[in-house]
Parts: structure tokens; C-alpha cells; sequence
């Protein structure tokens, strides 16, 4: 299959240019971390990090059809000695696919002609929200209940069937790359030292090999539990890629079908895995923080009028690792604009959580904000040029992981279910929820000495000093959009400001209960379970104004960087070997 790259060779050249495309290297073949294994748990990670490489062919082909071929076509190409082509594969490598976005929000289009679905390709590529919502209407007309709901799921792929739909679970569709990963897993298990690591393992292999969600269930609630073991693994499911399940609750008639028939439209799941090796100095820092959570609970707004997955009595179903990385791949290491520095789960929507299943909050090390000289040069540009000056001693990058350890934390509080309803602004709202936890708390956690008055000052400044961006977000993007949303909101109370020298201004005592207020708004709108509740709360502070413009000027001439690449050598060395 022939293909016509869209990039020109100028535009690669800039693209793959190291001031462009920036490195976020992972663990070395010779880091300490590494060298310090036992030869059991070595042997193991070989394993683990060859299960998780077969993550990259289930993403692709969860992203877009054309991926694979392309991916084929480029390799091709570049043994041929076509520049382009090499360039282009440096790209598509790095964002994992023929259709990504940049650090300036720009779509970045390798493949002449290609055009990105909002249900990438979880459903047919022909398949339009409305045909969508059309077809669902008459196969519920027709009986076919139990084919809708399980379209509407979060691990099939939707196929055509005559004039209407067909869902194939994940364990058929991908039965070859989730045999050779649990291949994989099982083999790491008869190594690894560590016995409840194993038992996961061998549960997680279990779920992939067959169709049955509670198998997942049990798997998921294994990992959770995990708290003391030297390895990490991690199958993430998250549903960030996936706009059109839940646009279908935007038809008022085919959501009052879905709510007849106890039916709730889900994301699809997008694949990624995690590997690592455990530091336990970095995770002991965090089990400091646990025992607050119910504290935590105890102080979110609105506290009694729902249920939240920690009790504000005691909480023993929540487990924290601090991990250095080995390997990222699929869904966890595609650089689109960005990459994941930490996650919290399983989300609300997976079945452990309704079998006394519990969440892992799981900090990547070296995705966090890097020390070298290059990075401090290049920080201290930023807040030269953004920043008043009597700010910049309460700038601290340490500060900006403490702010991400309460956003995780968050996660696990405010309401545990419902919020499915909101569809496409689910993730923007429930991402806004954490951020504004992490600072809404701030009092309660310093009260009780786990931050001192000046780390909290360091993480409100920290934050405003990172609020702006370098371009308007698209809507897809659930975790930019959501940091328009709050800007906005801190600039409209007054909290955050632009001075008349253009540079950002920030009112500490009112960041707080700014903080508080949005939280609650937040909230409020969860509770709804109402999508057009959701859909009236992004648009009134989705808003980018002449501040936005003036910041993002700024932010374009201080930093190039487009978009970037993950490097993974001790990966790579492990792979060969």
C-alpha cells in the first residue's frame, strides 16, 4: 500500500529538530535502580517490558485503521533511504500514530489526506455521531438491548453488521497481542520475588486470555492492593481518546431509551502499559500523605450529599508507589502535546470498584520536571519573562509534584459514581475536580503539618506561574481545556492577574478560596448527572481572552518545543536481550 506523506521535508526537519522535539529519557540499561535487582526480579522485568511493547500495536490499532500499514509503508521507505520517510517515522514513533498534537495545540498530520474520527477507530471510520445515534435508536426498537449496551462499553471494538452494529470484546479483537502479553506475564511470574506481585500477574493474564469483565475485576483489585513489591506493572485503561460513546446521551431521545433500559454509555478504553521498578524513598514520602485522606474526605464541599471511594472514617483501599521507568508504551507513552507524570486508578467506571476493590496512585519519576541544567536555564527564562519578581522565591518545581500529589489524592474523593452522565465533558470536569481539591485542601493538610505555610505558598505560586499555555486547547483535549477553565475562573475572581507590565500577578489569600468556590461549582455539576449541566459549565470558563494571548506570545518565543518523544534504553536493551 502506497501512502503520501503530508509534512513537508522542511517541516520534518524542524519537527525532529532537538530544539522542537524534545527527549524525556527514561531509566538507563545502567542505572543503579536497575543493577541493584535481584537476578529473579531482572529476569522478570526482561519479561514485563517485552509484554508491554505489544501495548504499541493494540494502540495503533485502537487510534486509526491506517496506522500499522503506514507505520509498514515508512519503514519501507526509509530502508529505500527517503529522508522524508525517515523523518516522518521519527514523528509517527513519537506520537504513536499518523494523527497527533503539539505542544501549540496544532494538529500534526503525517499522512496526505488523513482525517481524525472522534471515535478513532472504537468504531467504524464512516460512522458519524448521528448515523450512531440513529442505529442504536432502532436496534433498541428491535430487542436488541443487550448488543446496545454492550457498544456502548468500554472494552469492544464496534463493528458494522448489515444495517446495524456489532461489539467485539478486547479479548477477541486483540487475542493475539493479549495471549503473547500474558505469555509474557506468566513467565515474569515464575521469577519475580515477590508474591503478591506474582499473584496480580497471574490474574492479570487470566483477564486478558478470556472474555469475561470480572476477570478484569479481580486483576484490578489485586494491583490496588499491591503496596510493597520491588516491580511495577501497570495495564492502564483510560478513556480520554474516545469522543463519540459519549456523545450519544446528547440525543434526548435515544438517552431516555438508554435510561429505560438501564444502559450508560462508556468511553471506550484506550491500552497502555507502565513498567517500572519501585523507589522506595519516593513512595514512603507519599504514604505520608495517606494517612490524611481521610481528612480529606472529610473537608471536600458537599460532603453529604454523596458517596466518595474513601471514608472519611478510615481508608485502607488506597496504595501509592513512586516508580522510576523502565517503559511506557501504548495509550501511557504516545506524546501528544504531553505525557502522563501520574495516575490514579482504576476509574470509577471499572467493576473492582463495585467488589470492595480499592485505587493505586502510581508518580512517574522521570516524566516529573527534570534538574539539569538545560531545564533550570530554561525555567529561569520562563519565569523571568511571565513572572513579578517577588514571586519567584516561592517558584519551586518540587512544588509542582506536591500540587499533583493532592490532584491524584483527589481523584479518590468527591462523588464515586454517576458522572458518566456527563459525556464528553466528564474528564475536562473530573479533571478540573482534582486540581481544585489539590489547592481546596491546602489549609487542612498544613493544619495538620503536612505542608508548612511557605510550601504552601510555594505550591499556589507554583501553579498560577504554570497556569497559562501556548495556544488555545481543542475540546478534545481534556486536561489543557480544563487549565483555560481555571485561569479564567482565578482571573475572574481576581485571584490571578495580568499587570500592566505583562507580567502574571497573583493575590495569595484569595487563590484558596477561589479554589473552594470552584470546587463546590464543580461538584454541584457532578451531581447533576446532567449533560447539558456539564456542557453550560465548560462553555462559561472555556474562554480565552487578550490574557491568554498576551502569556502565550510569551511562552512561544521563550520555548520552541513542540512536541517530544519518549526514550526508554534500559527498555530497549532488555527487549534485544
Amino acid at each position: 500500500m502506497d501512502f503520501e506523506l503530508n509534512l513537508s521535508l522542511e517541516e520534518l526537519e524542524k519537527r525532529t529538530h532537538k530544539d522542537y522535539l524534545i527527549r524525556k529519557t527514561m531509566l538507563d540499561k545502567g542505572a543503579s535502580e536497575y543493577e541493584n535487582l535481584s537476578l529473579g526480579d531482572k529476569e522478570a522485568l526482561k519479561h514485563l517490558v517485552k509484554a508491554a511493547n505489544y501495548a504499541n500495536i493494540i494502540y495503533m490499532k485502537q487510534d486509526n485503521e491506517l496506522n500499522i500499514p503506514f507505520s509498514q509503508y515508512l519503514t519501507k521507505e526509509t530502508a529505500k533511504g527517503n529522508k522524508a520517510a525517515e523523518l516522518t517515522k521519527i514523528l509517527f514513533d513519537a506520537q504513536l500514530g499518523i494523527i497527533g498534537i503539539d505542544s501549540e495545540s496544532k494538529k500534526v498530520i503525517l499522512l496526505k489526506g488523513a482525517k481524525e474520527q472522534p471515535g478513532k477507530a472504537f468504531y467504524p471510520s464512516d460512522l458519524s455521531k448521528d448515523e450512531l445515534i440513529s442505529i442504536l435508536k432502532e436496534m433498541i426498537k428491535t430487542g436488541k438491548t443487550e448488543e446496545v449496551k454492550k457498544i456502548l462499553s468500554q472494552r469492544t471494538i464496534v463493528k458494522r453488521d448489515n444495517k446495524f452494529l456489532k461489539a467485539v470484546d478486547y479479548t477477541e479483537e486483540f487475542k493475539e497481542e493479549f495471549n503473547k502479553i500474558a505469555d509474557e506475564l506468566e513467565e515474569a511470574s515464575k521469577t519475580s520475588e515477590n508474591k503478591d506481585f506474582n499473584e496480580y500477574l497471574i490474574l492479570q493474564a487470566q483477564a486478558l486470555r478470556e472474555n469475561d469483565p470480572m476477570k478484569d475485576a479481580y486483576a484490578d483489585k489485586k494491583w490496588a492492593q499491591l503496596q510493597d513489591t520491588t516491580l511495577e506493572f501497570t495495564i492502564s485503561r483510560e478513556q480520554y481518546a474516545d469522543l463519540l460513546t459519549g456523545s450519544v446521551v446528547e440525543d434526548a431521545e435515544l438517552n431516555k431509551m438508554l435510561e429505560e433500559n438501564n444502559i450508560m454509555p462508556i468511553s471506550k478504553d484506550s491500552i497502555g502499559i507502565r513498567v517500572g521498578i519501585v523507589n522506595k524513598k519516593g513512595t514512603m514520602d507519599l504514604l505520608k500523605v495517606k494517612k490524611y485522606l481521610p481528612l480529606m474526605a472529610e473537608n471536600m464541599p458537599l460532603k453529604d450529599k454523596y458517596e466518595q471511594n474513601i471514608s472519611s472514617e478510615e481508608d485502607n483501599l488506597q496504595t501509592m508507589a513512586d516508580v522510576d521507568i523502565v517503559s511506557l508504551r501504548g495509550d501511557e507513552g504516545s506524546y501528544r502535546g504531553g505525557i502522563t507524570i501520574a495516575q490514579n486508578l482504576p476509574n470509577n467506571d471499572k467493576l473492582s470498584l463495585t467488589i470492595g476493590g480499592g485505587r493505586r496512585n502510581v508518580y512517574h519519576r522521570q516524566v516529573r520536571t527534570s534538574n539539569t541544567p538545560e531545564a533550570v536555564e530554561r525555567r529561569k527564562k520562563r519565569l523571568n519573562a511571565t513572572l513579578k519578581e517577588e514571586f519567584h522565591n516561592l517558584y519551586n518545581p518540587e512544588a509542582d509534584h506536591w500540587f499533583t500529589i493532592g490532584h491524584e489524592n483527589v481523584h479518590s474523593l468527591g462523588p464515586k459514581s454517576g458522572t458518566e452522565a456527563l459525556g464528553k465533558y466528564k474528564n475536562i470536569i473530573e479533571e478540573n475536580k482534582a486540581d481544585m481539591g489539590s489547592l481546596a485542601l491546602l489549609d487542612c493538610l498544613v493544619n495538620a503539618n503536612v505542608y508548612s505555610e511557605e510550601e504552601k505558598k510555594q505550591i499556589l505560586v507554583t501553579f498560577a506561574a504554570n497556569a497559562f499555555l501556548k495556544a488555545k486547547p481543542e475540546l478534545s483535549q481534556a486536561h489543557r481545556v480544563r487549565t483555560v477553565m481555571q485561569t479564567y475562573y482565578f482571573i475572574k475572581e481576581g485571584a490571578i492577574k495580568i499587570d500592566e507590565n505583562s507580567m502574571i500577578d497573583i493575590d495569595i489569600d484569595k487563590m484558596i478560596p477561589t479554589a473552594r468556590k470552584m470546587l463546590t461549582e464543580i461538584i454541584q455539576v457532578q451531581l447533576s448527572q446532567d449533560f447539558l449541566a456539564g456542557e453550560k459549565y465548560v462553555n462559561e470558563y472555556f474562554k480565552w481572552t487578550k490574557e491568554f494571548d498576551i502569556m502565550a506570545k510569551k511562552l512561544k518565543e521563550i520555548d520552541k518545543a513542540l512536541n517530544g518523544v519518549i526514550v526508554t534504553p534500559l527498555s530497549d536493551f532488555l527487549s534485544e536481550n
